[in-house]
């Protein structure tokens, strides 16, 4: 029986732009599917740039069917006003893709970044310098959609990982 590819949906969450990524992998080799940006109306109500980033990820994972997503963790800030919306909005990316039964894992940004670029460190150009060597066909247009698509990458290489630890603390 031939082995069928993992479609991954990564995403890289913020209130003014969530990237999103799409990625198949089979073994070691990663195709790039699609990608974007939602970007909920900045003058709006909180609860309605919630709802719309809600809305918008439900048609990707709609168009796209996703078998896991993985999602990049919060990086907290001084501000606790803006770190606040920040939660708020990766609970809205967390719980879009849980609600359809697709598996969701979270990956702290240190890690993304060491498993595209090789540093922890690494800034925002040398990511979409790295998603364009590993993903040659992406058409991202923002760094939040290469962002999402470079979670999606780390998720491809540490997806036993994160399945394992779901299983142990199932238990």
């Amino acid at each position: 029986m031939a082995a069928s590819a993992i479609r991954i949906l990564g995403l890289d969450p913020g209130l003014r732009r969530t990237g999103w990524g799409v990625i198949d992998t089979l073994g070691t080799r990663l195709t790039f599917v699609a990608c974007g940006t939602v970007m909920p109306p900045e003058d709006a109500a909180l609860a309605v740039r919630l709802a719309f980033l809600h809305a918008e990820l439900a048609k990707v994972l709609r168009a796209h069917a996703p078998d896991e997503a993985a999602v990049e963790e919060t990086f907290v800030n001084m501000n606790p006003a803006s770190t606040l919306k920040l939660g708020q909005a990766r609970g809205v990316v967390m719980l879009t893709p849980a609600m359809v039964g697709v598996p969701v894992s979270e990956y702290a940004a240190l890690l993304v970044k060491k498993t595209v670029v090789g540093a922890g460190r690494a800034e925002k150009g040398q990511i979409r310098l790295m998603m364009k060597v590993l993903l040659p066909q992406a058409d991202f247009e923002t760094d939040d959609a290469a962002d999402a698509l470079a979670v999606a990458v780390t998720h491809a290489q540490h997806r036993g990982m994160a399945a394992l630890k779901a299983r142990v603390a199932a238990r």
